[in-house]
């Protein structure tokens, strides 16, 4: 059993495509609770080597100055000229300030991509950071947290989850700190102490967009896309519910995200926000 899959370990739709690659072990890889999903292949190839081949350079000839007898201040050759095409990069988010301690988040439902993001990699996967959404906070295993009270916060809270719970490393702590108490977290994280994920194993897609459900104050429904490669887009539903002052997961009562919900393979990104790390 996987966290997006919809059955414990049934074979009777053995190659069925719209559920395979969620039930691999890749996209929660590190959620082995999960049994989790691997993906066939990375997606993305972010770099090749484009360089032409090098040829080799004339021996440069010295060049024989007359000394002035006076050192100088004066700069050797004109002044640096700012790149008019530069933009800014927003810095990281300053832990302790924001997040879940935004007094009166705005509430609107985010129609556009938020602004003013940094992306950080948790193992192979970006994940987005805003001061004002969260997380505004940080334990000493690297699980983030403090996310704002508003549609805007639950989604980054969903991303920052899904982000951590794939690593391997920091899969435990996600489970018994960023999950909301009840039968589906002991489920699951007595599935994990059984069946670890390998670290070498944990491979998935990079996300691609979201969209608010539904939301209200106490729980929201955030539907996160993940590109796989070129062609393949998964999305599913992910519950969060506001519990102690926080946005956290919520998972059924078999220890996964979705239970009977099938993740849907996205023909488009219509309906979706499109929100990814560079």
């Amino acid at each position: 059993m996987g966290l997006f899959s919809r059955s414990s370990g049934s074979d009777d739709d053995g190659g069925d495509e719209s559920t395979g690659f969620w039930q691999e072990r890749g996209f929660v890889a590190g959620a082995v609770l999960l049994g989790a999903v691997v993906v066939c292949a990375l997606l993305w190839v972010f770099t090749r080597d484009t360089t032409p081949d090098a040829q080799p350079s004339p021996t440069p000839v010295p060049t024989v100055t007359e000394p002035t007898g006076a050192p100088t201040d004066e700069p050797s050759g004109p002044p640096a000229t700012p790149d008019p095409t530069s933009t800014p990069r927003p810095t990281p988010p300053v832990l302790g300030t924001g997040g879940c301690k935004t007094a009166k988040p705005p509430q609107g439902i985010p129609r556009i991509a938020p602004v003013g993001v940094t992306w950080q990699f948790e193992s192979d996967m970006l994940f987005p950071l805003q001061q004002q959404a969260g997380p505004a906070a940080m334990d000493r295993n690297g699980v983030r947290s403090c996310f704002a009270h508003s549609p805007t916060g639950a989604v980054f809270a969903t991303f920052v989850l899904l982000a951590q719970i794939k690593n391997p490393a920091l899969t435990a702590d996600v489970l018994a700190t960023r999950i909301a108490p009840g039968p589906g977290r002991d489920a699951a994280i007595a599935l994990n102490r059984l069946t670890p994920t390998p670290r070498n194993e944990v491979r998935g897609g990079q996300f691609a967009g979201f969209k608010v459900v539904d939301y209200e104050p106490d729980r929201a429904i955030i539907s996160i896309a993940v590109r796989f490669d070129e062609r393949t887009v998964g999305a599913l539903p992910v519950t969060m519910v506001w519990t102690g002052k926080d946005w956290k997961g919520k998972l059924q009562t078999d220890g996964s995200f979705n239970g009977s919900t099938e993740p849907d393979l996205l023909g488009s990104m219509e309906s979706y926000v499109g929100f990814q790390g560079a």
